[in-house]
């Protein structure tokens, strides 16, 4: 069933925990990440003004679904409490994708990913993808990169580290240029849930192509990763 965002309240606040995100969170003095931030909350906003559809997704799951309770549930002691909240209210519409047709071996019980908004929905917007990541312990997810399209992730619970150069906690915003190669780490006791946005022209964000850094080993694009 299609509704208006305006209708779905429950996907109206998460959208608007976005915005207050990408809004009012810090950029760390950097104008690379404040121009992001600033394009995604544009965006946005050019969104929740049009009311777009919510498309009602058949929920998928993935072996990665049996530590999303324990991630919401360790997000609500920190910084990004409120839109861990959010967030909960619409875990039971979610539809978890891997993003490969052949995923690797030692990734496929520990990661998955859900878009909220995009050209495939569930909130149906052309020029801007929102979505989640969620991570097991103890998981490495290869080293890719993405052509014509800037991600950004927003930390929303557990620690976790991107190249060996940081541990990142709630709150904490990563941002990757198109071309960028990155791998993703993430500690031995607790799983990781990632907010993402990406920004970029309609058609990278309606056909994401990405690359992993072994010229052998080209998938299907994967969302949020």
């Amino acid at each position: 069933m299609t509704q208006k965002l305006s209708v779905e309240a429950d996907w109206y606040y998460a959208m608007q925990e976005f915005d207050y995100a990408y809004r009012n969170g810090s950029a760390g003095g950097s104008p690379t990440i404040r121009t992001h931030m600033r394009t995604v909350r544009d965006r946005l906003a050019k969104a929740l003004a049009a009311d777009p559809a919510v498309e009602s997704p058949e929920p998928k799951t993935k072996p990665v679904q049996a530590h999303l309770e324990r991630a919401l549930d360790n997000g609500l002691d920190g910084v990004m409490r409120s839109m861990i909240k959010a967030i909960d209210n619409v875990k039971s519409s979610l539809a978890w994708e891997y993003g490969y047709e052949r995923m690797p071996r030692h990734i496929v019980t520990k990661y998955a990913y859900a878009e909220l908004l995009g050209p495939s929905g569930p909130v149906v917007w052309p020029d801007l993808v929102l979505g989640l990541v969620l991570f097991a312990p103890r998981a490495t997810y290869p080293a890719h990169c993405h052509e014509g399209i800037t991600e950004s992730y927003l930390s929303l619970s557990g620690h976790w580290s991107e190249n060996d150069t940081g541990v990142y906690a709630p709150g904490s915003m990563v941002l990757n240029l198109p071309g960028h190669t990155h791998t993703i780490t993430t500690a031995g006791r607790e799983p990781v849930l990632l907010a993402y946005a990406w920004t970029g022209d309609r058609d990278s964000l309606a056909h994401p192509a990405m690359k992993f850094s072994r010229r052998s080993n080209r998938a299907r694009p994967a969302r949020g990763a």
